[in-house]
C-alpha cells in the first residue's frame, strides 16, 4: 500500500516533467496492489496514458482549471472543513506536529493540508494505520470524487483508487445545489456562507464535520 500511496500522491500533484518520466514506475507500483479493484487499475491506467500522451502545458492548464479555481474540488483538506474560519489555523498546527512525529519534515511554503502531502504522510504508515489515515479524510475524498466524475474528469479515478484502498465505502455523495463550476463567482456565493463558522451558533452539519476532523487528528496523534 505504501508504493500505491506515494503513487496516487504522484498523480495528485501538478504535473512536471518528472511526473511524466516516473509514469511507468506509478503504473508499475499500482498494478502491484492487490487492494485495487480491477475496474480502478483500468481507469488509472487510462490516466496514466493520457499523461504520458498528452502537451505538458495542456495538462498544467487543466490542473490548475480544476484544483486551484474550484474551491470545491481544492486538494486541501481543510479548505472542505473549516474554510476560512480561525478553526483552520489550530487544525494546521496540529497536522504539522503530526507530520514531525512521524518524520515528516515540510518547506515552509508547503500547507500540511494538501492531500498529496497528506498521502506521503499515510504511506510512512504501516497499511492498516495508512489505511485508517485515508479512512479517515473519506468524507473529504468521496464528494470532490463525485464532482470529478460529473466533469468527467480522469482525476476521479485516483480517488477511486484512494477510497478503495481506505475500505471505506465508496457511496455517491449527490450535490443537491451544486453551484455552476464553470461560474467561478456563482460557486464562491455557494460556498462562503457554509464555510465560515465561529463558535456553537454555527451550522450543525459543518459543525458536526469539524468534529470529524477533530477527531481525525485526536486519531492520527495517537
Amino acid at each position: 500500500m505504501r508504493k500505491s500511496l506515494k503513487a496516487l500522491a504522484a498523480l495528485l500533484a501538478y504535473p512536471e516533467a518528472e511526473l511524466v518520466a516516473a509514469l511507468p514506475e506509478i503504473d508499475a507500483a499500482l498494478a502491484g496492489d492487490r487492494a485495487l479493484p480491477a475496474d480502478v487499475l483500468a481507469r488509472l491506467g487510462a490516466f496514466t496514458g493520457e499523461l504520458a500522451g498528452g502537451d505538458l502545458i495542456d495538462l498544467q492548464e487543466r490542473y490548475v482549471s480544476l484544483f486551484d479555481r474550484m474551491r470545491s474540488l481544492s486538494l486541501h483538506l481543510f479548505e472542505h472543513v473549516h474554510g476560512d474560519s480561525r478553526e483552520r489555523g489550530p487544525a494546521m498546527v496540529d497536522l504539522i506536529g503530526i507530520y514531525r512525529k512521524h518524520g515528516l519534515a515540510i518547506a515552509d511554503n508547503e500547507l500540511p493540508d494538501y492531500l498529496p502531502l497528506y498521502l506521503e504522510y499515510a504511506s510512512l504508515l504501516d497499511d492498516r494505520a495508512g489505511a485508517a489515515a485515508i479512512a479517515d479524510v473519506a468524507h473529504i475524498l468521496a464528494p470532490v470524487r463525485d464532482r470529478l466524475a460529473q466533469r468527467k474528469s480522469p482525476y476521479a479515478g485516483v480517488f477511486d483508487g484512494l477510497l478503495a484502498l481506505s475500505g471505506a465505502a465508496a457511496t455517491a455523495v449527490a450535490d443537491a445545489a451544486q453551484a455552476d463550476e464553470d461560474d467561478p463567482a456563482a460557486m464562491d456565493r455557494a460556498w462562503e456562507d457554509a464555510a465560515v463558522i465561529f463558535g456553537p451558533a454555527s451550522d450543525p452539519a459543518q459543525t458536526a464535520t469539524c468534529d470529524r476532523a477533530a477527531a481525525m487528528l485526536q486519531r492520527l496523534n495517537a
